[in-house]
């Protein structure tokens, strides 16, 4: 599925020229042209990335961002920020509240699509063909085994599913709905209980190694795959 991302820009002829370029390089995109619209637009389903005008209508790119990195469910998100301003003080006001790169206007599309993509790169939690470890906990998306200090575990494909996108996206919490629209899809109905039959029958399959203990509830919030306690 191709990346997700939100153009926060008030000036138009800008933002339709992003549009474009970002279309033509095959991302979907989503607009907003002042403030408060960009806090709105960051819902479900969240971008993968945002680029953020510094200055904008009923607010500020660096008050966005701060909201953005302070959000349990939108603080993954890697930010670019659209600037005139080229000075080193207001690049570290940006870093500081979580910025992960600059683009400095007038810019020219080829420069903004490499620095999307390594940014991308950089926030991508692992390429979609290599394996992934935790600890002894190894999934294989290739081949489809997963294995517990080098046993080979048994497990459904929805199980499967379910502990790919754990082990992609560690350290964050994920409602049920969330968890519905990214495992099982936003076209397909299943309940809501359903999300915890296969995080209990997960937590069965892995839990002779001592692995189970990664995959956390939170209460009042959802479930979370981290290597902490």
């Amino acid at each position: 599925m191709p990346a997700r991302i939100l153009v926060v820009e008030d000036e138009a002829a800008i933002r339709d020229m992003l549009t474009f370029v970002l279309e033509q390089h095959g991302y979907l995109v989503v607009t907003a042209d002042d403030y408060a619209s960009g806090i709105a637009k960051i819902a479900e389903p969240y971008p993968d990335l945002i680029l953020l005008d510094w200055m904008l209508p009923g607010g500020n790119g660096i008050a966005l961002a701060k909201h953005v990195k302070q959000e349990e469910f939108t603080r993954h998100i890697p930010i670019i920020m659209l600037t005139a301003r080229g000075e080193e003080e207001d690049k570290v006001k940006g870093l500081e509240v979580g910025a992960d790169d600059f683009v400095t206007k007038p810019f020219s599309p080829k420069e903004l699509m490499a620095r999307i993509k390594a940014v991308l790169r950089r926030s991508a939690p692992t390429r979609v063909d290599e394996p992934i470890d935790f600890q002894g906990l190894v999934l294989d998306p290739v081949s489809h085994r997963v294995s517990a200090n080098e046993q080979m575990l048994d497990m459904g494909p929805t199980e499967f599913r379910l502990l790919h996108f754990f082990m992609t996206h560690p350290e964050r919490v994920y409602s049920r709905e969330q968890l519905l629209n990214n495992v099982w899809g936003t076209n397909v109905y299943v309940e809501d209980r359903t999300v915890d039959v296969h995080i209990r029958r997960l937590r069965k399959a892995i839990e002779h190694s001592g692995h189970d203990r990664m995959i956390q509830t939170v209460r009042g919030a959802g479930y979370r795959f981290s290597t902490r306690s």
